[in-house]
């Protein structure tokens, strides 16, 4: 298996995603040796059952894609979607709660997210949203972030106004602890820009384009 396709994300959050498309989504990410599906929560007990025995993840997408419900509402999501199969879980941090410098909140909700994750040995990774954030609102997450210990923090949804950035990724590998890894998703769609996240320090990658990007990379001597 390709260490760079151990990195990816293969994702597909779209509305109007059907069971023909997710069987495509895992059947690619068994053939290709991905990490995981990256999926609407919805989507998480069919995945799981496509993919049992593969080794591939099912991620689910928690408070998809504004991060606006309550603590209390993303927990739960996060719990149905582990019950239903899900081993991975990327949720959106309150961006409202960010903007109003609401940092207790914040700190609560990544606390009690990636708390029901490790009651269950589940990956969590906590999704920043890049796009409408200063840098001094990226660092102050990286510090909470590195309180907390998420297993990764991610750039964006690929839903917002922007996707990844190579200085957002380069921001956030050097303000969060080393123990906290980097996901570097939204606009990833080539080679050359999933090989600089890499370099910068993203250990894992979302992106639409898994397949291609593999492609590419065989081109290169390098999947």
């Amino acid at each position: 298996m390709s260490r760079y396709a151990a990195m990816i994300d293969h994702t597909n959050l779209h509305a109007d995603a059907c069971d023909q498309d997710m069987e495509t989504l895992c059947q690619e990410a068994r053939d290709h040796g991905f990490a995981m599906v990256a999926v609407n929560s919805v989507q998480s007990a069919l995945c799981s059952a496509l993919l049992a025995g593969t080794g591939v993840h099912t991620g689910a997408a928690i408070g998809f894609p504004l991060g606006q419900t309550t603590i209390a509402v993303k927990v739960f999501e996060t719990r149905d979607a582990i019950a239903n199969g899900a081993d991975e879980i990327d949720y959106v941090v309150n961006l409202t709660a960010v903007k109003n410098g609401q940092w207790d909140l914040v700190k609560r909700e990544m606390t009690e997210i990636v708390g029901a994750c490790r009651e269950r040995g589940v990956i969590v990774k906590v999704i920043f949203e890049n796009c409408y954030l200063t840098d001094d609102e990226k660092i102050r997450l990286c510090e909470i972030a590195s309180e907390v210990r998420p297993d990764f923090i991610k750039t964006s949804t690929g839903f917002g106004t922007g996707g990844a950035t190579l200085e957002d990724v380069a921001l956030m590998r050097e303000n969060v602890d080393p123990a906290v890894k980097v996901k570097a998703a939204g606009g990833i769609r080539d080679a050359e820009t999933f090989l600089k996240m890499v370099e910068l320090g993203a250990e894992r990658i979302g992106t639409s384009a898994g397949v291609a990007i593999m492609a590419e990379l065989a081109e290169r001597g390098l999947a």
